[in-house]
């Protein structure tokens, strides 16, 4: 038996250890890259959203939460001030649907399969483990990559939070919630499975099902019924069971049959006036809680949106000409209706009470999210509707209104603080707050000298790596101060222009790829002349030279 005096010590000891450990854990941003615990932005324009525009007020945040907001509010000692005279803040942006932080998957056709592959996938499917696109118990919360390279431009263009999916299939996993800052994938995630996302697209090629709309339809109503099914019988089973057959263990179903118990969102795809009439009536019919994406029509059908009172996540991706269409090319009225009028959906939607928000669907360089809400704006959207799409609409349809979306008390401390109206072009972003931790925005360095060219437009590049000849397409877009934004594409997937510039005529821009299932960070540069370029690719210690031509140009065509 141990002396009195040292199981006192023993006691405390514990104790203390167990206070350091609840107060980690309690805490966990205080911990990181040496913050300090608490910041006051003072003396600024404060925009809450959720009420009405504080002029001269101050925020003060506490270990990544919101601790006070108001004219007259009580600094701690140890904040660190900024002085907000000139600035305006924000809640922090949410981009309500999104593949950030995911590996971008590639977008070209799959290599061919080996023999014994190929037999696996031409057999006929015969029960609920050989549905064809149906993976819905992948949760993006499982699969984050935090050094994503994406984040720090769409925090630079004022985003703090995403609502990320996977990418692929009919049903492709769960959405969930993310602020974009954080050294561990866990630190991320503010809520997992928070919606389950469906596509309508066909499976494509001889003889894979469902290869029609029609049958993808079927298809999908199926899953539900069936998903219905197993959550009946599993639970009967579980109740009683004796002198009941088991039902057969089925991941899909277990998983849409908990989605279908906790009433999780339902993500439904339409976009036009055909597919809007149709996805209004899915949820019913399903049997689930709905929200429509894209709706980029829905300026025609809005009030019907508004009778069946589904949330709407809008497509700022406007429909748009083709870069390298042929001028000439006549186009139906239909079409340049459409590409006219998309941008109006919003105020559309609005006028007939619709919950929406905003998310970047295709556009890939950041900063111009907000360019394109712009539009709907001066198609008669309410900037403060506008904000709200951005932030409490978000968060209120994805079930975290009570931590994310306006400037309160309790919230979680993201913010985006600008020196100006948020959708005026000439307003720079200055800072954003993730989780309490503080970003400052830095403006890309100005190039030596003023660009010989234009380097804007789509560039074909040939280069030959270690697996042998491979092309990409670069998307690059050249403001007049030279510096260069866009995407690029290739067999290895899809990826977004972090950081670029022109200078005489020379280039140089940086993207990031998923190697091997790791972001991997890509150097491009070189020289370019009217339609031709060369230069080379640095990745991982290797160069690997790459000639480039605009597709159309004499080269190109001659190699056609």
């Amino acid at each position: 038996m141990l002396p009195r005096r040292v199981e006192r010590h023993i006691s405390l000891g514990m104790l203390v250890m167990c206070a350091v450990f609840c107060f980690a854990f309690a805490h966990p941003v205080a911990a990181q890259a040496g913050e300090p615990p608490y910041f006051a932005i003072r003396n600024a324009r404060i925009v809450p959203v959720s009420g009405p525009v504080l002029e001269n007020g101050t925020v003060v945040m506490s270990r990544g939460l919101i601790a006070a907001v108001g004219r007259e509010v009580a600094i701690p000692a140890e904040a660190l001030i900024i002085e907000g005279q000139g600035l305006t803040v924000y809640p922090g942006l949410i981009d309500a649907f999104t593949d950030l932080g995911l590996a971008i998957a590639p977008t070209s056709n799959p290599s061919p399969l080996s023999g014994a592959e190929a037999q696996r996938t031409a057999t006929i499917s015969r029960g609920p483990e050989d549905r064809p696109g149906t993976t819905p118990w992948r949760d993006a919360a499982d699969e984050l990559q935090p050094d994503d390279k994406r984040f720090e431009s769409w925090r630079n263009a004022g985003f703090t939070t995403a609502v990320t999916a996977p990418h692929g299939g009919i049903f492709p996993g769960q959405a969930a919630i993310i602020d974009l800052a954080g050294e561990r994938a866990g630190n991320l995630v503010v809520g997992a499975a928070v919606a389950v996302p469906v596509t309508l697209e066909p499976n494509r090629g001889f003889g894979n099902f469902p290869d029609s709309l029609m049958g993808v339809l079927a298809y999908v109503h199926q899953v539900w019924l069936d998903a219905s099914w197993y959550s009946q019988a599993d639970t009967m089973y579980e109740k009683h069971p004796t002198g009941l057959a088991r039902p057969a263990y089925d991941r899909s179903g277990k998983v849409l049959a908990r989605a279908l118990r906790d009433n999780e969102l339902v993500l439904i795809p339409a976009n036009t006036r055909n597919q809007l009439l149709r996805a209004v009536d899915f949820p019913e019919r399903w049997k689930v809680r709905g929200a429509i994406y894209g709706a980029q029509q829905a300026y025609e059908l809005a009030d019907s949106i508004g009778a069946k009172k589904l949330p709407v996540l809008v497509n700022l991706k406007w429909p748009e000409k083709e870069k390298d269409a042929d001028p000439a090319a006549e186009e139906s009225l239909r079409t340049l209706r459409f590409r006219d009028r998309a941008p109006s959906s919003p105020a559309a939607l609005a006028k007939a009470g619709v919950k929406f928000a905003f998310y970047s669907g295709g556009i890939t360089v950041p900063k111009d999210i907000l360019k394109a809400a712009k539009k709907s704006i001066d198609a008669g959207l309410a900037p403060e509707v506008a904000l709200r799409a951005f932030t409490l609409s978000a968060a209120e349809i994805f079930g975290v209104i009570t931590r994310l979306g306006s400037i309160e008390p309790g919230k979680i401390a993201n913010l985006v603080v600008t020196d100006g109206n948020l959708f005026e072009e000439k307003t720079k972003i200055k800072m954003v707050f993730v989780d309490g931790r503080k970003f400052e925005v830095h403006e890309p360095p100005t190039p030596e000298n003023p660009p010989k060219g234009d380097i804007s437009g789509k560039w074909k590049l040939s280069y030959t790596t270690p697996d042998g000849p491979e092309e990409g397409i670069a998307d690059l877009a050249m403001e007049s101060d030279g510096s260069v934004s866009g995407s690029f594409t290739s067999k290895r997937g899809d990826a977004t222009i972090s950081s670029g510039s022109v200078s005489g005529d020379k280039f140089n821009f940086k993207i990031s790829l998923a190697i091997e299932g790791e972001p991997t960070e890509i150097t491009l540069s070189g020289t370019f002349e009217k339609n031709m370029m060369k230069g080379t690719i640095r990745v991982s210690g290797l160069v690997i030279d790459f000639t480039g031509s605009r597709p159309g140009s004499s080269r190109s065509a001659a190699e056609n």
